[in-house]
């Protein structure tokens, strides 16, 4: 344990690390030309299967399993460094603010002058970084069900957005949401691991559950921002917060509509298999009353 608190929390890289321009994506102009490079190439993608193949899947092996697997032991990696930074942070600063916040409303609300350095925002880097891993899926998609939606390409995209604009501006908050976020992809992940490889899915709908709970969650913790930047004298990067609310509250919306959708289909589903089962059962039923009566019987 206090080798694995070294390598995540106590290593020089991770406690000397300093948001710059010499990082790797770390300009405005990366970000906006990667974000378009992604969505041209996934659309791109899409019309040139449907132009060429039509709707047949193209056969892609066991690469959405180890790509999930990756996934998965990559968000939990971050789940454990952040968490043990975020704790090593509040026991070496809470002298500081002790008096004005708890440990919780660090969390969500840094200090006005909070600079982009330190454990925590090593963390939220290798973060930032692993969204690029993660849209990898929006293909696997394309090329295995031949489904290309707005909802997905948003989504991937306003993520690679706002882990950028948390390290550009110190934003308050980014602690708990990658916390959250990391703690989620390591569970859904992991169970698409287990649906790939031949396990038997649930009975529900578990991964938009999954997406539900941390959306909701993601939410009352942004109703908590705004509350201590009103009363507790401000929140290091409130701008970026407000335009990273608003992606939230769109990304919420469209969510919610799809989940919606989702469960009418599925319950429609249900109704007609019912609906058939019940027709079977009532044909067999009066295929036994009028089936005559063999010798045995009489």
């Amino acid at each position: 344990m206090v080798s694995l608190s070294y390598w995540l929390s106590e290593h020089p890289s991770v406690v000397g690390f300093q948001w710059s321009l010499a990082l790797w994506g770390s300009t405005w102009s990366f970000l906006i030309t990667s974000i378009s490079f992604y969505i041209l190439t996934a659309v791109a993608l899409h019309l040139l299967l449907l132009l060429f193949s039509g709707r047949r899947p193209v056969p892609i092996g066991r690469l959405p399993a180890l790509h999930s697997l990756a996934l998965s032991l990559v968000s939990f990696g971050i789940f454990l460094g952040i968490l043990s930074s975020a704790a090593a942070e509040i026991r070496e600063t809470r002298w500081i603010w002790r008096r004005s916040k708890t440990p919780f409303q660090w969390l969500l609300c840094f200090p006005i002058g909070t600079r982009p350095s330190g454990r925590v925002f090593f963390w939220s880097y290798a973060f930032y970084l692993s969204r690029f891993l993660h849209v990898l899926r929006t293909y696997l998609a394309v090329l295995r069900r031949r489904r290309l939606s707005f909802f997905h390409l948003f989504n991937h995209s306003i993520l690679i957005c706002m882990s950028f604009l948390w390290l550009e501006f110190s934003q308050s908050f980014q602690v708990l949401a990658i916390l959250f976020t990391t703690l989620g992809f390591a569970v859904v992940n992991a169970y698409r691991v287990c649906t790939e490889l031949g396990l038997r899915p649930a009975r529900f709908p578990f991964v938009m559950n999954c997406h539900l709970v941390f959306l909701l969650c993601n939410s009352a913790c942004h109703v908590g921002v705004l509350l201590l930047h009103f009363w507790k004298g401000g929140c290091n990067g409130f701008g970026a917060w407000v335009f990273n609310s608003a992606l939230n509250t769109f990304a919420l919306i469209l969510f919610l509509r799809s989940y919606v959708k989702a469960r009418v289909i599925r319950r429609k589903a249900m109704a007609s298999m019912a609906a058939r089962e019940e027709d079977e059962r009532e044909s067999m039923a009066s295929q036994t009353k009028n089936k005559p009566l063999t010798s045995k019987e009489l």
